[in-house]
C-alpha cells in the first residue's frame, strides 16, 4: 500500500479530531502549563519579546521560542481581550501533535510500507503521554516535532547513502535549521538526539561519510543564524544571568541532582513505559525479539540509534519526568508497527524471557481494564456522581479491550493492536470531554479567580494571595497577582488599599488580621471558596478580603 497526500491529510484530520475533545474546557493545569501561558501573556502585555518573565521574576529556564509561539497563537486566535483564556496558548501543541503524527506516518510508509506507516501514526497518536502533552500549553510536544524533524533529515541522509541516492540540499537546511529551532525551544537538550544518533551510528559502523550529505561545512552557520540574535540580546539584557541560570542551574543541575522533587533512580523511564506508551507498550515489548533479529538492517539500526542513546542519557541523569523520553516515541511506534505488519511473531527461546513477556501482558491487561473504568470511578470517588457520557465511554471501551485480549490470546497481534487503539480513542475522549471538566478538584483556581473578578475594585486590581500560590491562579487573575507571606502581604495591602484584595486560607487569617491591625486596617470578607489544591494535596478554605482603614 502506497500512501498519497490524501492519506496524509486524512491522518492529520483524524489526529486533529482525537486531540480536540476537552481542549477548550480544560482548565489551566498546575504547575508548568500556567507558567508558560502567563509568561506568554506578559510578553504580549509588555511588548518585551526578549526577556521572559513570570509575574515580577525573570523566567530563565529556557530560551524564548515556545513563548513566541504561544504569544503568536494567542494574538492570532483570540486577540487582546482574551489573554487569560487557556485554549489559544495550546494551539502550538495541537499543531505540533498533528504534525508529528502525520510525519511519523510518512516515515513509516517510507521505511516499511503504507500500512505500517498508518499503524505507527495511530500508536503514537493514542499513546497516553502524547495524549496528555498534546493538550497542554507546554514545550514538550513542540520539542517532539522539532526533534522528529532533526531525525527525519538524518534518516534521509543515512538511507540515501546506503541506497546510493543523492540527498537534496533541503534536508541539510532542515537538519541545521531544526537544531537551531530546538536550541531556541529547550537549549542544549536538542543536541542529545541531534548529535547522539549520528555519533552512535559512527561508533557502530566505524564510518560517518553519510553525514557529509547534510553539508556540515556550512550547515552550522544556519543553526548559528537562528540562535545568535536572541542569545546576544538576552545576554545584554540579563548581563549574562540567563546563561548561568538556564545552562548552569536548570540544564546541568538536572544531571547530578533531582530538581523540584523529581530525583529518581535509573530505570524510571522503563518502569513508566507501560503506562506512558499505552496501548502500544505491550505490542512493542512483544515485538522486541523480531526487532533484535533484524537490528543489523539499516532502517532498524538507525531507529535503535535514535532511541537507545537518548533513553540512556535520560535514565542516567538524576532529574526524571516521563516526557523526557517522548522524542523517542515516534521511533518506538515505527518499530512496533513494523513488528506487527512486516515480520512474523518470534518467541524468545529462554523460559525466563517468555515468563517476563507473560507478566508484562498481565500488567498491560490490568492497566487496560483499569483505564476503561478510570473516568467513571474517579468521578464517583471525587464528586459522588456518575456522568452518563462517562459511563457510555467505559461501556464502549470495555468490549474492545476484551476483544483485544482475546485476539492476543489467539496470536492475532495486528487485529488486537487496532482494537486496542480504538478503545484508547474512546477512553481518552471520555476522560477529556466528560470527566476532567466535571472534576471539582481542578476548579479551585478558576473559582477563586471568578470570585476576585466579581469584587475587583479597579480596572487594574491587584490580588494578593497569602495561602495559595499556584501558577494557575496567577494566569487567571493576571500579572498584577502577588504571592506574599503574611507580613509582606499586610505591608503591601496598606500601600495599595484602594485597588488590592487579599486571598487567605482560614488557618492563616488570624495572623493576617493581627498584621493588618498593626497597620491600622481591618479586613472585610467578600466571599469564600474551598477545595483541594491537587498540586500538594492540601485542602483550603479561602476567603477574599478587602483592607479597610480604621
Amino acid at each position: 500500500m502506497t500512501l498519497t497526500w490524501r492519506h496524509y491529510c486524512g491522518v492529520a484530520l483524524l489526529t486533529l479530531l482525537i486531540f480536540l475533545p476537552g481542549r477548550m474546557s480544560l482548565v489551566p493545569l498546575d504547575r508548568d502549563e500556567p507558567r508558560y501561558m502567563e509568561a506568554s501573556a506578559q510578553m504580549i502585555e509588555s511588548g518585551n519579546f526578549v526577556d521572559v518573565r513570570f509575574l515580577d521574576q525573570p523566567r530563565y529556564l529556557q530560551p524564548a521560542g515556545i513563548y513566541w509561539l504561544e504569544a503568536a497563537a494567542q494574538q492570532i486566535f483570540s486577540g487582546r481581550g482574551e489573554r487569560h483564556v487557556a485554549w489559544p496558548y495550546r494551539i502550538p501543541s495541537l499543531i505540533a501533535a498533528v504534525s508529528a503524527v502525520t510525519l511519523t506516518a510518512y516515515l513509516g510508509a517510507s521505511l516499511f510500507g503504507g500500512v505500517a506507516g498508518l499503524l505507527a501514526a495511530a500508536l503514537l497518536a493514542v499513546s497516553t503521554l502524547l495524549t496528555a502533552e498534546g493538550r497542554m500549553a507546554t514545550i514538550d510536544t513542540v520539542l517532539l516535532l522539532d526533534i522528529l524533524l532533526v531525525e527525519t533529515a538524518l534518516l534521509r541522509a543515512y538511507m540515501d547513502d546506503r541506497q546510493g541516492r543523492d540527498t537534496p540540499v533541503g534536508f541539510a537546511w532542515l537538519y541545521w535549521g531544526a537544531l537551531g529551532c530546538g536550541l531556541m525551544l529547550k537549549g542544549p537538550v536538542v543536541l542529545i538526539p541531534g548529535i547522539a544518533t549520528p555519533l552512535a551510528l559512527r561508533v557502530i559502523e566505524r564510518q560517518a561519510r553519510w553525514f557529509s550529505r547534510l553539508r556540515p561545512r556550512w550547515g552550522w552557520l544556519v543553526t548559528l543564524a537562528v540562535v545568535a540574535p536572541w542569545c546576544i540580546a538576552i545576554g545584554v539584557v540579563s548581563h549574562g544571568t540567563f546563561f548561568s541560570r538556564a545552562v548552569g542551574t536548570n540544564f546541568l543541575g538536572k544531571i547530578g541532582h533531582g530538581q523540584q522533587a523529581h530525583g529518581l533512580p535509573p530505570g524510571f523511564h522503563v518502569g513508566v513505559f507501560l503506562l506512558a506508551f499505552w496501548p502500544g507498550s505491550l505490542f512493542f515489548v512483544l515485538g522486541l525479539p523480531a526487532i533484535w533479529a533484524r537490528h543489523r538492517e539499516p532502517a532498524i539500526r538507525f531507529l535503535l540509534c535514535w532511541i537507545v542513546p537518548h533513553w540512556l542519557v535520560f535514565e542516567a541523569i538524576a532529574t526524571k519526568l516521563p516526557h523526557y523520553v517522548l522524542p523517542t516515541y515516534p521511533a518506538i511506534a515505527l518499530l512496533t508497527a513494523a513488528s506487527l505488519v512486516c515480520w512474523p511473531l518470534r518467541r524468545p527461546a529462554a523460559g525466563w524471557a517468555r515468563g517476563l513477556l507473560g507478566l508484562y501482558a498481565v500488567l498491560w491487561s490490568v492497566l487496560s481494564l483499569a483505564f476503561a473504568v478510570a473516568g467513571t470511578v474517579l468521578l464517583w470517588k471525587s464528586e459522588h456522581r456518575i456522568e452518563p457520557a462517562s459511563l457510555i465511554a467505559s461501556l464502549g471501551a470495555l468490549p474492545l479491550i476484551l476483544g483485544a485480549l482475546w485476539l492476543l490470546y489467539r496470536a492475532q497481534r495486528l487485529r488486537a493492536a487496532w482494537m486496542a487503539i480504538a478503545s484508547a480513542v474512546i477512553i481518552h475522549a471520555g476522560i477529556f470531554l466528560t470527566v476532567i471538566p466535571n472534576l471539582g478538584l481542578l476548579q479551585l483556581a478558576p473559582r477563586a479567580a471568578s470570585l476576585f473578578d466579581d469584587y475587583r475594585p479597579c480596572n487594574e486590581s491587584i490580588l494578593v494571595s497569602v495561602s495559595y500560590s499556584e501558577p494557575s491562579l496567577a494566569f487567571l487573575t493576571g500579572s498584577n497577582t502577588r504571592f506574599l507571606g503574611v507580613r509582606d502581604a499586610a505591608e503591601f495591602l496598606s500601600r495599595h488599599d484602594a485597588c488590592a484584595l487579599v486571598l487567605v486560607d482560614r488557618k492563616d487569617l488570624p495572623a493576617l488580621t493581627t498584621a493588618m491591625t498593626a497597620q491600622g486596617y481591618d479586613l472585610t470578607e467578600y466571599g469564600r471558596v474551598n477545595g483541594l489544591n491537587y498540586s500538594n494535596g492540601h485542602h483550603l478554605d479561602l476567603g477574599l478580603y478587602a483592607p479597610m482603614k480604621r
